[in-house]
């Protein structure tokens, strides 16, 4: 008997039988069918994000088949087989069924073909090479994928360094794969060949390491595939040692038991050496944007230290002088390094303060300096800043008038 996943709304959704639609009007009934993460995930009872498919139809026949339908085509990777139709403002990526012809780990060319098991054979994961007919329909050339979904194998389809060595970004994959869908003990066999050709990591481009690795992190708890992959040698590929697995494995803790939403680049810094310097040349090696490099310093700043007996007062002085985003970033690593079973009120208390706190704005201007007397030029920095310090000292004394005042005896001080 065909195993069925019934008629999911995804599958029925008005965008996605226009474009099934306008497959089959070119190629006819089962030219086309879902897969991989949409079939997967309905299969387990994860939320389906995107819809892939899988055609005999050529790319040139699928653009002219999309749109004949009055749908948009988007040759997003016409060499290998992929063209993005838009249906209703959504994305459906729309595959030929391909066979590998050659490959150097880091790129492959490609044949089409009409063969659904040849095509399945290239995949990477049996749990990926699952197809659904537009009926429901589950179909696994490979007849292991649907069980090793269930039971959350990762196992590569047939022979693991094979598969590897096609495509060496299935390494990271496959710890990824681990840290969303693996239960149990991981696939013997594909941990030893991700160990043995670790070192083909660094071949890759590094926005395509940084992106697997963000995905891994991102899952909701990561610690055992992040731990393999210390233990694998792999994770030493991409970071710089010592890798603070202890503080990492805090951190998810934290946000798992107190249902804070996970957070994968706090987790890459939990990872990190507190060195801002190192922070610095990860984000570039990782090609990570202007703002997640500069998350990832503000994060690992040594000074000041937090502590989880920080009274109100300096809670508010951290904030001021870091920001707040900077402030919870650091309280979660500190408080992740910490004893978290004593201290958890402490920790939460900071950093629920530090949410709630009205960050105030310094009440002098440079004008008013130098209305005190002060002549222009740095002197009127250097005398701000000593005002600000007294103003943050009193913990932001709402008093604009004590500010003038102390503004004045500054002046009155200073030597021009």
């Amino acid at each position: 008997m065909t195993e069925t996943l019934g008629q999911r709304p995804w599958m029925t959704a008005p965008p996605t039988a226009a474009v099934m639609d306008a497959l089959e009007a070119a190629g006819g009934t089962d030219c086309a069918r879902f897969v991989g993460g949409c079939v997967r995930n309905s299969l387990v009872g994860r939320p389906v994000d995107d819809i892939d498919i899988a055609t005999v139809l050529t790319p040139e026949a699928v653009t002219r088949a999309v749109e004949a339908a009055g749908l948009r085509a988007v040759p997003t990777g016409v060499d290998h087989g992929t063209i993005t139709a838009i249906a209703g403002g959504q994305p459906f990526e729309i595959t030929t069924l391909r066979r590998d012809v050659s490959t150097d780990g880091r790129r492959a060319v490609v044949a089409f073909t009409s063969d659904w098991d040849e095509d399945a054979r290239r995949r990477d994961f049996t749990l990926n090479a699952l197809y659904a007919r537009r009926d429901g329909s589950l179909v696994d050339p490979t007849g292991d994928g649907a069980a090793d979904a269930r039971a959350g194998r990762i196992v590569f389809v047939g022979d693991p360094e094979q598969r590897l060595r096609e495509d060496y970004l299935r390494i990271l994959r496959f710890f990824r794969f681990l840290a969303w869908y693996g239960k149990g003990a991981p696939d013997a066999a594909a941990l030893a060949a991700c160990a043995r050709l670790k070192d083909r990591v660094t071949t890759l481009a590094a926005e395509r390491i940084s992106k697997e690795l963000l995905k891994l992190l991102a899952a909701d708890d990561p610690r055992q595939a992040t731990g393999l992959m210390l233990e694998a040698g792999v994770l030493e590929m991409m970071l710089p040692e010592p890798i603070n697995l202890e503080r990492f494995k805090g951190l998810v803790e934290i946000e798992t038991d107190l249902l804070f939403e996970a957070d994968p680049l706090l987790r890459l810094a939990a990872l990190l050496p507190d060195d801002q310097l190192t922070a610095m040349r990860l984000a570039e090696s990782l090609r990570l944007s202007n703002a997640e490099r500069d998350r990832l310093v503000a994060a690992l700043a040594p000074l000041p230290k937090l502590k989880s007996w920080m009274s109100p007062r300096e809670i508010r002085q951290a904030v001021y002088r870091e920001g707040k985003a900077a402030f919870r970033d650091r309280a979660k690593l500190a408080w992740a390094a910490a004893d978290r079973t004593a201290v958890t009120p402490q920790w939460r208390g900071m950093i629920a303060l530090a949410e709630g706190w009205t960050v105030p704005e310094f009440p002098l201007s440079g004008e008013e300096v130098l209305a005190a007397g002060v002549p222009k030029g740095p002197m009127v920095g250097q005398v701000m800043r000593e005002v600000e310090a007294w103003w943050i000292d009193h913990d932001f004394i709402d008093d604009k008038l004590s500010a003038i005042e102390k503004l004045k005896a500054v002046a009155q001080g200073m030597a021009y």
